[in-house]
């Protein structure tokens, strides 16, 4: 939990904005004009996004990502200085309000206590029942947890606009490319090293709130140091990998991965849809009936698969099934087959 939870969103975050430069670039290219692209790529998003969090997983991230693109839509001309700026203060003003709301609730004791813990209790066993239910009740319980989710989101928006401002400013600087070079091998492992030194005490703090020895008055200010101070432990990630792809042992891994990146977002949904018909009504309904053990092993084997799915589909097809889709959306026609 400490070197993985709210770590990775803020790397897909900032991967969308500097993939935000490069639909600016194609759209150059083509000599079309990227606003009415983009705008139905992003409506495109949104809606594959509500089907996905009301048939499938509420805890969508397509349609936060469609809604807080037009962010990036409106703010595109801005030079990447001022908006590298932007993308601190983002960062600034969010860190304020999330450590004021820390602050309270450690300050304030609900006295909820096992009140609090049989509520808790009672959620989960409903939640279980409706997931090994029908169809009918899978989709209820999906549109149930809009409201929780909702509340998270409100809490890490800041953070993905943050990211997503950052990445656009890496799009535009081409921060990613040339990553062999030595002025940038250097600045990737000074990268490495400060941090895990900032972001690791604040994992380690986060689990500690949520399953270690902290008590529950503290779990909230715990999540929200781990939350502050994950975006370090998250660069400290992306800039290992970028160093290893560059060595031939990490090169072939890269390349084993690609084609699955190629594809990620039929591949995000295909995970959602299998995990659906194993453990909910629509399938199998193993919800809360197997171990953490199980639904790992069985997570790690299906991604397995989709790497060799994947790998296997690219080197026959340009673009993934849902990407297909996505494009003729965002060009208005059916995209161009492969040459």
């Amino acid at each position: 939990m400490a070197l993985v939870q709210t770590k990775f969103y803020l790397l897909f975050s900032f991967l969308f904005g500097y993939s935000f430069t490069l639909q600016m670039d194609a759209a150059e290219r083509d000599e079309a004009p990227f606003a009415p692209r983009m705008l139905r790529r992003l409506l495109g998003l949104f809606v594959l996004g509500a089907l996905h969090a009301v048939l499938l997983y509420p805890g969508d991230i397509l349609t936060t990502y469609a809604l807080l693109g037009l962010i990036l839509l409106a703010a595109r001309a801005v030079d990447p200085a001022r908006m590298w700026r932007a993308a601190l203060r983002v960062y600034g003003v969010v860190a304020g309000l999330y450590l004021l709301l820390g602050a309270a609730v450690a300050l304030v004791d609900t006295g909820e206590g096992d009140e609090g813990l049989a509520a808790s209790a009672a959620s989960a066993a409903e939640l279980t029942a409706a997931y090994r239910g029908g169809p009918a009740d899978v989709v209820r319980a999906n549109m149930d947890a809009w409201s929780d989710i909702l509340v998270g989101l409100l809490m890490m928006g800041g953070m993905v606009v943050a990211a997503f401002l950052a990445g656009f400013v890496a799009g535009r600087r081409r921060l990613l490319a040339d990553t062999g070079t030595p002025e940038r091998t250097a600045r990737l492992r000074r990268v490495c090293l400060w941090g895990p030194a900032v972001g690791l005490p604040g994992g380690v703090l986060m689990a500690a709130g949520a399953v270690g020895p902290l008590g529950a008055r503290w779990e909230i200010p715990a999540f929200i140091l781990g939350m502050l101070t994950a975006p370090a432990l998250s660069a400290a990630y992306a800039s290992g990998l970028l160093l290893w792809f560059t060595t031939p042992r990490g090169a072939r891994l890269a390349a084993r991965l690609a084609p699955a990146g190629r594809m990620a977002l039929t591949n995000y949904l295909a995970q959602s849809l299998v995990m659906a018909l194993v453990f909910t009504g629509y399938g199998a309904a193993l919800y809360g009936r197997v171990g953490a053990a199980a639904v790992l092993g069985g997570a790690l084997l299906f991604y397995g698969f989709q790497l060799a799915a994947s790998a296997w589909l690219m080197s026959r097809h340009r673009l993934g099934p849902v990407e297909r889709l996505l494009r003729a959306v965002t060009l208005w026609g059916r995209p161009a087959p492969r040459g």
